[in-house]
């Protein structure tokens, strides 16, 4: 009934994170591309780092 009180792990937050910069870089490509060009990179480092912690999860 609370979930929305509960914190978020680092995986939820890096994947946020990640949704917000796309997003960001998808809406400024059309004005922008150097911009949305640096937002694509750094989700794109944010993703190496969630596929890291993904992959130290799993057994």
């Amino acid at each position: 009934m609370f979930g929305w009180l509960r914190n978020k792990s680092e995986l939820q937050k890096l994947q946020s994170a990640y949704c917000k910069l796309m997003r960001s870089a998808y809406k400024t490509a059309v004005k922008d591309k150097s911009k949305s060009d640096l937002l694509h990179k750094k989700a794109n480092e944010i993703l190496t780092q969630i596929k890291e912690i993904e992959s130290h999860s799993i057994f």
